[in-house]
């Protein structure tokens, strides 16, 4: 394979995002769960998040599909996905399937101040028609600022709920 042609096989090749975040919330986990088990309410903390709609008949639990509307600054996409994992308070994983690929989990645990600590792991693939490494290079740092506001306003709103 010649230099061009591996040059040309790289650009094609999605570029990944990575995150890895974390939060202490000053409720239970009972709280926090109910929070996030509704999909459709995560517009209230998700400031990415513009619409979330029910694709599927199913609301939760695995095979639950939504669609959802992003913005981050002049860049909208609109994202579909499909719940592939679901542990009744503790767990949910999906799957994004729209323009960009990739997976996404929420995983609640119980925290030594008796409140719990919510973890969020994405997984974003921009493929190489959106830019690929250069949108993934300036998207990441954006995103992951974004998402640390978006749990510190999940953990706002849980800890206004229950007090």
């Amino acid at each position: 394979m010649t230099f061009l042609a591996k040059q040309r096989k790289g650009l094609r090749r999605p570029a990944v995002v990575y995150s890895r975040l974390s939060v202490s919330v000053d409720a239970p986990r009972s709280a926090v769960w109910e929070a996030l088990a509704d999909v459709r309410s995560h517009v209230d903390w998700m400031v990415d998040a513009t619409e979330i709609h029910l694709t599927s008949e199913q609301a939760t639990g695995v095979g639950a599909m939504f669609e959802c509307k992003t913005r981050v600054g002049p860049l909208r996409t609109r994202d579909q996905m499909v719940v592939t994992e679901w542990q009744q308070g503790t767990l949910i994983g999906v799957n994004h399937v729209g323009i960009v690929t990739g997976s996404g989990r929420f995983v609640l645990a119980d925290n030594s101040k008796g409140g719990t600590t919510v973890n969020w792991e994405e997984k974003l693939d921009f493929p190489w028609w959106v830019g690929g490494c250069l949108t993934s290079a300036i998207a990441g740092p954006i995103l992951k600022l974004v998402w640390r506001g978006n749990l510190m306003r999940l953990a706002q709103i849980v800890e206004d709920h229950v007090a």
